[in-house]
């Protein structure tokens, strides 16, 4: 198994060295865990694809410190700008062109000329990209498709050995990954819901955010295969009733009767609590052996709609 270390500034200090080497190690940012490597080398961003099984068609994020890091490697223009100096460090990735002489892996775009990348609010994230100098290709540190990890318990059960050190930060704030934006031309695209609600980027923007018509065979940004975020049982959406056999997976106050496995989301209906245990209960639920998590309907509005775009990718076929 992986070595599992508190994130200790000596920790840190020896996950950078690691890196440096073009080794992988996991940590936790605001958004998830990520699977971090060296996104200069591209032996190391090929090791991330091996670990996940990841299809090697899938995009990246590449994490950097700031806004000077992040014009380093790709052109931004003034949308692009706007949004970064209003949600870095935070939990939105902008898809932005690519500038040429970046010395970043040709893998972690997949072939596209594109880049997604983001600036972490996470003192831990920060911490280790100050003690690696190098911008790091981070994934979320599960297996490709499955449920994201909000702890490392979470990395060391999906990854075991194929990661160099998990350096543990506790539970992650948010519980969902990035919102991501393509934010290469003057209208903004949203490519996944994500953290950062849909509605708080359009009030920054004073415009309505398009939606992403790409090709789900052919992602132009991580998040976007039709089977992802999915647990071992089958999840069923919008229960208002629980199936013989079924885990609950509950939010709001009128929960239906059941003698099986119940989380709930969040008794009092907050969106903002619900997010932040999503993956986690996934993962509780899909542990009890039940063959069919039944989802109780959620509110599309605000964090809603990341919520609801995770679980139906969830319940896809697979």
């Amino acid at each position: 198994m992986a070595v599992v270390k508190t994130a200790s500034e000596e920790a840190i200090a020896a996950a950078a060295a690691l890196l440096r080497q073009g080794r992988l190690v996991a940590f936790p940012t605001e958004t998830v865990y990520g699977l971090g490597a060296d996104a200069t080398n591209g032996e190391a961003v090929a090791a991330i694809f091996e670990a996940k099984g990841r299809p090697r068609f899938n995009p990246l994020i590449v994490h950097v410190p700031g806004i000077d890091e992040a014009q380093m490697h790709a052109q931004m223009p003034p949308l692009a700008v706007t949004l970064a100096q209003a949600f870095w460090p935070g939990p939105l990735t902008l898809v932005l062109d690519r500038r040429e002489g970046s010395p970043l892996s040709d893998l972690v775009s997949a072939g596209l000329g594109t880049l997604a990348i983001r600036v972490p609010d996470h003192p831990i994230a920060q911490a280790l990209l100050a003690a690696t100098q190098r911008p790091l290709a981070a994934p979320s540190a599960n297996r490709s498709g499955r449920v994201s990890p909000t702890r490392a318990e979470h990395v060391a059960s999906d990854l075991g050995d194929r990661v160099a050190m998990i350096l543990d930060g506790g539970p992650t704030a948010h519980g969902l990954e990035s919102t991501i934006i393509d934010a290469r031309a003057s209208e903004p695209v949203l490519l996944r819901a994500g953290a950062v609600p849909s509605e708080t980027i359009e009030a920054v923007l004073g415009c309505k955010l398009k939606r992403s018509t790409a090709a789900k065979e052919r992602p132009n940004a991580p998040g976007q295969l039709e089977s992802h975020y999915a647990p071992r049982a089958r999840v069923r959406l919008q229960a208002r009733d629980v199936e013989n056999g079924e885990a609950l997976l509950a939010f709001g106050s009128d929960v239906p009767d059941t003698t099986g496995p119940v989380i709930n989301l969040s008794p009092s209906g907050d969106l903002i609590e619900a997010a932040s245990k999503l993956f986690a209960a996934l993962r509780q639920l899909d542990a009890s052996g039940a063959e069919t998590i039944a989802v109780m309907p959620i509110p599309s509005q605000g964090l809603g709609e990341a919520i609801n775009d995770r679980l139906q990718r969830a319940a896809a076929p697979r």
